[in-house]
């Protein structure tokens, strides 16, 4: 895990947002696993996020008019993962999140810490190499945030994947593997 820390608007989120192919860069160049990330077409770059990123982010951009369930299963279904088998991995995550109980419920009807967790199972459905996560826990209460940092933590032993985590929390970015700390659009410090 590593977290990516600087005040407000010091470019964490661009950052976040090119390393995710969301947004070009107007200089220089993104690699990721050894290529050049613009070098594909837009429909090459949709592909690329669905199949090989997760993102979570501080609003948890929840669908209203699908379940819990629902939304969590979109990214494999738009991914060509047959309906079954979407189901059947959206249900364990929803299982592994702690929300077991509450797949039928709409956005709505879900506290905010809840939101976020079932934002967290969308991110993870396709078993992204990278997961990308801008302030997730930025809008939670404490108790919360620590509940959703175990989860991200747990993730991220049990599966061997990389989480970038823009953060302003301090005592969440001491626990994770690697701090890298932004200033005036530049990375300032690395540990």
């Amino acid at each position: 895990m590593v977290a990516l820390m600087g005040a407000s608007g010091v470019g964490k989120s661009t950052l976040l947002h090119l390393l995710g192919a969301l947004d070009r860069p107007t200089a220089g160049e993104v690699f990721f696993q050894g290529g050049r990330l613009f070098e594909r077409s837009d429909s090459e770059l949709a592909r690329f996020r669905n199949r090989s990123l997760g993102f979570v982010f501080q609003f948890h951009h929840l669908l209203p008019e699908f379940s819990a369930l629902e939304n969590v299963m979109i990214p494999g279904l738009l991914g060509g993962v047959p309906r079954p088998e979407a189901e059947g991995r959206a249900r364990e995550l929803m299982e592994t999140v702690g929300l077991g109980r509450r797949w039928k419920h709409r956005p709505a009807e879900l506290s905010g810490g809840e939101q976020q967790r079932v934002a967290l199972a969308r991110a993870l459905v396709n078993r992204p190499a990278l997961v990308l996560a801008d302030e997730p826990t930025g809008n939670l209460d404490s108790t919360t945030a620590e509940a959703i940092f175990g989860l991200l933590r747990g993730f991220n032993r049990a599966s061997r994947q990389t989480f970038l985590v823009a953060t302003h929390n301090s005592s969440l970015a001491e626990r994770m593997d690697r701090v890298v700390v932004m200033a005036d659009g530049r990375i300032a410090a690395a540990r």
